[in-house]
């Protein structure tokens, strides 16, 4: 039987390129669910290729037109944030691909865990606000949390069959982004424009501004202490402007696994659509003898303010990655409408990490109300820039 696969967050950078790898794998895969929120003529499209069972549009205002674009089909249309989770619940899915950015992934994925649904987990901002609670529901339930991201996908892959080998830590690997050899003052006039032109990867908006900023790398760091149980004091990261090695990981015996492929999301995306299993593809090879050498080096912290503060969020835990989330996402929307300068984000998240109560034991409803309060403070904040 093909596998029913649910994608949320099908408009998106990784639901495009997972819908591609599922149009590649047609004997493997069948598209039971497909959500966005605001992309209904993507969405529309979408829906009329892979004719899921069931389409989802978050913005409730676009319901007539996703429903009446659809209405010649068998497809059932639903809207609005809460039909989104709702739907995690229904029988048919076999694995859930979270590929919805930023908090708003984080009921649904709750929902799938709840009820048993394997997860492929392309949502990094779900682990790091809430990720002990993530992590313990997993487990309680038996359910199975793939990593989609490229670094996390490829020490979940030097993982499988070492058991219960100790690891002594894990690198992530960061690219640098666009603005890896300027200086600290140049980086302080750099347009929206400048900071979305990746040097190796095509992603979302949101995402490749965070990878500009190292704040992507922060909030894998988080996300990585999660998913693999592992202590701050076990993560590092290291830059590579290359983006061949996506992770290493290093045991207890001297012994160091990493995995290398080419710059392209199809491949981690396919690997957890069909994991445990591998399955052939065209997609590109790695050419090793395109590249001189590899290069590793440590961030320089004082320019990637952002990956400090992040690291700092880890360590301290409670509800402060919730706040390092919510103010970063709010401030790289404000970046992005020019209503502030690149180096401007990091001051609105230190601001709110500084400003906010801290709480140790967060609950759920802790961590969203911490969530929409961290959101009106940083616009206060950026208000007043």
């Amino acid at each position: 039987m093909r596998k029913r696969i649910a994608v949320f967050g099908s408009t998106g950078s990784i639901g495009v390129q997972a819908l591609q790898v599922i149009s590649i794998q047609k004997e493997y895969f069948v598209v039971e669910v497909l959500t966005a929120f605001h992309n209904a003529d993507l969405l529309i499209r979408q829906a009329l290729i892979f004719e899921p069972n069931v389409v989802v549009i978050g913005d409730e205002n676009l319901y007539e037109k996703v429903s009446r674009a659809l209405e010649s089909t068998n497809i059932k249309v639903y809207a609005g944030s809460n039909a989104i989770w709702q739907v995690a619940r229904m029988d048919s899915i076999d694995l859930m691909l979270m590929a919805i950015v930023g908090f708003d992934g984080l009921k649904p994925l709750l929902t799938a865990l709840d009820n048993k649904k394997p997860v492929a987990l392309a949502n990094k901002e779900s682990l790091v606000v809430a990720g002990e609670l993530i992590a313990a529901k997993a487990k309680k339930n038996h359910t199975a949390v793939i990593p989609v991201d490229s670094e996390h996908s490829a020490i979940f892959q030097c993982l499988m069959g070492e058991f219960d080998n100790p690891v002594e830590k894990v690198v992530l690997t960061a690219s640098g982004g666009p603005f890896l050899k300027k200086s600290l003052a140049e980086m302080k006039d750099v347009s929206p424009g400048k900071a979305l032109l990746h040097p190796n990867w095509k992603m979302g908006n949101k995402t490749t501004i965070d990878s500009a900023s190292l704040m992507n790398k922060g909030l894998e760091a988080i996300e990585a202490k999660w998913l693999f149980g592992l202590k701050p004091g076990q993560i590092e990261i290291l830059i590579h402007p290359q983006s061949v090695v996506h992770a290493l990981v290093y045991f207890t015996d001297a012994s160091v696994k990493a995995v290398l492929s080419a710059t392209d999301m199809r491949i981690p995306v396919q690997f957890a659509l069909s994991y445990p299993e591998r399955f052939g593809n065209s997609l590109e090879r790695l050419d090793l003898t395109r590249y001189g050498s590899l290069e590793f080096t440590r961030p320089d912290m004082k320019k990637f303010r952002n990956l400090a503060l992040a690291i700092e969020a880890m360590k301290k835990a409670g509800n402060l990655p919730c706040v390092l989330n919510a103010a970063n996402e709010v401030a790289v929307s404000a970046f992005l409408k020019n209503k502030i300068g690149f180096m401007q984000i990091p001051e609105v998240v230190e601001k709110c990490m500084e400003k906010l109560p801290f709480i140790q034991k967060p609950t759920l409803d802790d961590y969203f109300e911490t969530d929409k309060i961290c959101r009106i403070k940083a616009n206060e904040f950026i208000n007043n820039i």
